[in-house]
């Protein structure tokens, strides 16, 4: 019998759980920004070996919420630690602990999850502060819980190995819950438009991070030449019309990389020849806008 775990990868934002995820998986199931607020849905990567398969949820970091999709984002994250048999909270321990890294410390004594692993990512770091971080969880006074500690690189190959065993201790005998070359079952729409807003975020860095919203209106699907390709339609809404110039680029440069590059990692992802047309439209409060938000995956199930 496999034994088999879903896991709830929490923490604030940054400290690098999607790489972590990423880096479990073997493969890219999650985008990976320094910018805040990179993952916006809650992603399921799926882990399987011979010891049996880990069912990953990576979360949005909990931030300090500014706006209705700040706040949005902070319920996912708390929910997404609900329900699931291992909670796995990541800390960036190459800087000091944080108010939200403390934040977590308190739901995990206040709730007293079964079964707990606290990553401290980023021990390549010097200063590596993982006193800290123990310290922070002495001062809960929790002495009816004793979570797991494991270190961890989680951005560098075999890096993340640590997690991946204790994760399997925590796992216990169980059918599998998915196939098992089955890596993720993220919809390919919501997927694709993570891969867009990646790219925008490499290239505009901190100029529209929480501004840009990226919906996949349509996918066409055929065969030239014996090859699958997918014609695929989509809208990038920003907020003003001062942000639209920013978003296309000086002669449409900004749109053009973004497009060329997206198509390639979705060709890639999917096997298939991608094309896409991207259209640049102003639509204000687009963040509070439920039908829109809903259409990005955002008010949708988290499991």
């Amino acid at each position: 019998m496999a034994k088999v775990a879903t896991v709830g990868v929490v923490g604030r934002t940054n400290a690098g759980k999607s790489t972590l995820v990423n880096a479990l998986v073997g493969e890219k199931v999650s985008i990976v920004s320094p910018v805040e607020q990179t993952t916006r849905n809650t992603v399921r990567g799926v882990v399987s070996d011979a010891r049996g398969q880990l069912v990953l949820l990576d979360t949005p970091g909990l931030h300090k919420a500014e706006g209705e999709l700040g706040r949005l984002l902070n319920r996912m994250a708390r929910r997404s630690a609900a329900g699931v048999d291992i909670v796995c909270v990541v800390f960036d321990a190459g800087d000091e602990p944080r108010l939200e890294d403390v934040g977590w410390m308190q739901r995990v004594a206040r709730e007293r999850p079964e079964k707990v692993l606290f990553v401290l990512n980023k021990a390549d770091r010097a200063p590596f502060y993982e006193q800290m971080f123990r310290d922070a969880w002495e001062e809960m006074s929790c002495e009816t819980l004793s979570p797991v500690w494991v270190k961890c690189i989680a951005s560098t190959p075999g890096g993340a190995k640590s997690v991946l065993d204790a994760l399997f201790d925590f796992a216990e005998e169980g059918e599998l819950l998915f196939d098992e070359d089955t890596v993720t079952d993220y919809p390919r729409r919501l997927a694709i438009a993570d891969s867009i807003r990646e790219k925008y975020l490499a290239k505009l860095h901190q100029e529209l991070p929480h501004e840009l919203g990226v919906v996949v209106k349509r996918i066409d699907e055929s065969e030239r030449g014996g090859r699958r390709t997918w014609q695929i339609a989509v809208e990038i809404l920003v907020n003003r019309p001062s942000q639209k110039p920013i978003v296309i680029g000086r002669r449409a440069e900004t749109v053009k990389y973004v497009r060329k590059c997206a198509e390639r990692e979705v060709g890639e992802l999917f096997g298939v020849k991608a094309e896409m047309e991207l259209w640049v439209k102003v639509e204000p409060g687009w963040m509070k806008n439920k039908r829109l938000l809903a259409e990005m995956g955002y008010l949708g199930e988290l499991v």
